[in-house]
């Protein structure tokens, strides 16, 4: 079994090698010790969220710090691809399942998306604290699912904002009903034709409960993105964007 993770700043990890000692106090050093009640001697992982990672051993865990033995440092894989959902906002909290599942699938950034169609709308201190909101369902995710990286959360964007994302892309995908081509089938088409690079960045767009409207379709054609199928069934907006890490994963060999 996987030992469990925790997180603390990049500053404070960076310098560590093994046989340091390291107390994690805070928000997270509370959680060890109080409620996952981590004794010393027990394996756990200390992670900057950006990729490195520190096997260690508890060697104490009193008045919620936790402190710990770096046994061995684990530098950030470098990623050829990174993963970036674009996410439109969705009733019944869909868009937070989306983003939860997608972190713990592998995606490396998620962006929510204000649709024309879209029913919710953050306005206000709504498209302020929905990007915070997101941020900590994302960490628990990745906590979850025991990732070194936490995923980035961008802030609440239009349709141009989904435009000007695309044209930071090598690839972007419009997850479409109406597509031609398969996901796997673009994906494959693109890599046999694209420069080799050093990194990659796959945009993949999810429109709302109501489909993304004409316009809005036209405007990310024209921008470079390419329509794709996830399959032959109608996907919800909190399973489309999930599938598609999956598939992509597949193909770009992380899995």
């Amino acid at each position: 079994m996987s030992n469990p993770v925790f997180y603390a700043e990049v500053k404070e990890l960076a310098d560590l090698s093994a046989g340091a000692s390291f107390s994690l106090g805070g928000a997270e050093g509370r959680h060890a010790v109080t409620v996952k009640r981590l004794l010393p001697g027990e394996p756990v992982d200390l992670c900057d969220g950006a990729g490195l990672r520190l096997a260690c051993t508890v060697t104490g865990s009193e008045a919620g710090v936790l402190t710990v033995r770096v046994e061995h440092v684990m530098a950030p894989e470098n990623e050829r691809f990174e993963l970036v959902l674009v996410q439109a906002l969705a009733k019944g909290d869909r868009d937070e399942l989306a983003v939860e599942t997608a972190t713990e699938l592998g995606v490396d950034g998620v962006v929510p998306w204000q649709g024309e169609r879209s029913i919710v709308r953050w306005k206000m201190d709504k498209a302020l604290k929905g990007p915070v909101k997101w941020r900590n369902v994302v960490s628990m995710a990745a906590k979850q699912a025991r990732r070194a990286h936490v995923p980035w959360v961008g802030e609440l964007v239009g349709t141009q904002g989904v435009v000007e994302l695309i044209g930071s892309a090598q690839l972007a995908l419009i997850l479409h009903e109406d597509a031609v081509d398969t996901l796997p089938d673009v994906v494959r088409g693109w890599r046999a034709q694209a420069p080799d690079r050093d990194r990659s960045r796959i945009v993949m767009i999810v429109g709302p409960e109501g489909g993304m409207s004409a316009g809005e379709v036209q405007a990310f054609l024209a921008a470079g993105a390419r329509t794709a199928l996830l399959g032959k069934h109608v996907l919800r907006s909190s399973t489309a964007g999930p599938a598609a890490v999956v598939l992509l994963s597949q193909e770009i060999g992380r899995w």
